[in-house]
């Protein structure tokens, strides 16, 4: 059953890759051809807006591909992206924080010498 089902999106895909424009196709797929829909997944609302735009046009070409299709049913189905990776914190040296608590004296009462005491405690 499971095969059958890839096969049928196989073939609804290539059906999708040869009637979408390229710019649609790239952030979409096809899913199915049931009855007389063709399920398209869109990466994002405004590709999903796009295609349904285009939506007349897309079933004159389905049907050109001999396929009795009626109606065109778009989803958003957002990839999900994965997350940043954390950059390493770098450790000042032992002379560049001895330089700054120099200069940190020397703008004390300043809103740069605070923010040079706040950095030299987060740097041990």
């Amino acid at each position: 059953m499971l095969n059958a089902r890839n096969k049928q999106t196989q073939a609804a895909q290539k059906i999708w890759e040869a009637i979408a424009p390229d710019n649609l196709a790239k952030f979409s797929h096809a899913d199915s051809i049931k009855g007389q829909q063709f399920t398209v997944f869109a990466d994002n609302s405004v590709v999903a807006a796009k295609i349904k735009l285009l939506t007349p046009s897309l079933l004159i070409k389905l049907e050109k591909q001999e396929c009795e299709v009626t109606s065109i049913r778009v989803k958003v189905q957002v990839k999900s992206s994965p997350l940043p990776k954390a950059k390493p914190s770098k450790k000042l040296s032992p002379i560049a924080v001895e330089q700054l608590k120099q200069l940190s004296k020397k703008l004390s009462g300043t809103t740069l010498g605070e923010a040079l005491s706040k950095l030299i405690k987060n740097a041990n």
